[in-house]
């Protein structure tokens, strides 16, 4: 059996496509003008949203259909590697805090994020996230360095899916379809690499028995850490027992929390180990540059993120994400009213 510490990309080649598009630099011009002009999008969002979608829908027929078909076909890959991307001509220093960022003049990076997720479906804030922002600055925070967060640098944040406490037990149920990422700084020493797994080529690698107790519900979800702190009083707050593989063979969908997964029996201790290692020997890795972005499937696949060294000195990598929904509709339920937040 391979050790669950095997580094991601030992083994085998992943078989599901990873989706590399690069813009031509006349399409990059073009868009990186018309996105210029986007003053702070966050006091009209709806509005910002609407321009970036306007700019992302003159892209040339063909790429526009491959970023389209990515978001609504079942059998399509479950991450896309966007390069070439229009970038902000002067960033300010990168933050020293997740908070929202206060030094940017200029907002290309944020109608990139926005245009992307337009194209998606539609964007979604969680107040248990970053106080429910649309977009959020990951950049490495030295009071959480050791954390599995995207606050950590030096541990490295195991495969998981971006999953949202939700008081019937079922943390994927309105959590994000989508996650965008986009590189504003990369690390100076180029060690942060961004990974994925995708569950079909996760099935590909293990045997029967083990699929059959990753299909069974004997796993629970830990709840992200804000959930933690606001419900249990930093108190660990698990699912119900749930699988961590579910659906058709040809289209399976995983599930894993980035703040822990506890197996309810050995037989899912061991077969919980195989799934990381599976991960691992399967995963496309990515070093983002400024000007790319990647498009994660949320339900399709996992993520990851290496260890990486972070100075704290105004120029360490900081990516910008957001969460998209294909429809808000069937969480109205949970909708803060008069904002675009979900509780």
């Amino acid at each position: 059996m391979s050790h669950v510490d095997a580094q991601p990309g030992d083994g085998r080649s992943p078989a599901v496509t990873l989706a590399e598009l690069r813009l031509p630099d006349e399409v990059r011009d073009r868009l990186g003008e018309q996105l210029a002009s986007t003053r702070d999008p966050f006091g009209d969002i709806d509005r910002a949203s609407a321009r970036c979608h306007q700019a992302f829908g003159q892209l040339p027929l063909g790429l526009l259909q491959l970023l389209l078909d990515f978001g609504r076909h079942s059998d399509a890959p479950g991450v896309v590697y966007l390069r070439n991307l229009p970038v902000d001509p002067l960033l300010p220093p990168t933050p020293r805090d997740d908070g929202p960022s206060l030094g940017k003049r200029t907002f290309t990076a944020e109608g990139v994020l926005l245009g992307l997720s337009g194209l998606l479906g539609e964007p979604v804030g969680y107040l248990s996230e970053r106080e429910g922002r649309l977009v959020h600055d990951l950049v490495p925070v030295a009071r959480g360095d050791g954390t599995r967060t995207s606050q950590g640098s030096t541990v490295f944040l195991t495969f998981y899916n971006d999953l949202v406490h939700d008081c019937t037990g079922c943390y994927s149920r309105s959590s994000p379809d989508f996650v965008v990422l986009n590189c504003l700084r990369a690390d100076r020493e180029s060690e942060a690499c961004t990974y994925y797994a995708d569950a079909r080529d996760i099935l590909g690698v293990l045997d029967e028995a083990t699929i059959d107790v990753l299909r069974s519900p004997v796993f629970r979800m830990s709840a992200p850490g804000g959930s933690v702190s606001a419900l249990g009083e930093g108190h660990e707050v698990y699912s119900e027992p749930v699988p961590v593989l579910r659906g058709p063979g040809e289209f399976p969908e995983v599930v894993s929390a980035a703040n822990g997964v506890r197996p309810l029996s050995l037989a899912g201790e061991a077969a919980f180990e195989l799934f990381q290692t599976a991960c691992r020997a399967v995963a496309h890795e990515v070093r983002l540059a400024p000007g790319q972005a990647l498009l994660l499937h949320n339900h399709k696949g996992v993520h990851a993120r290496s260890r990486y060294t972070a100075h704290y000195d105004g120029r360490d990598r900081w990516l910008q994400r957001t969460y998209v929904r294909r429809s808000l509709w069937d969480i109205r339920h949970r909708s803060v009213p008069g904002l675009r937040r979900i509780h």
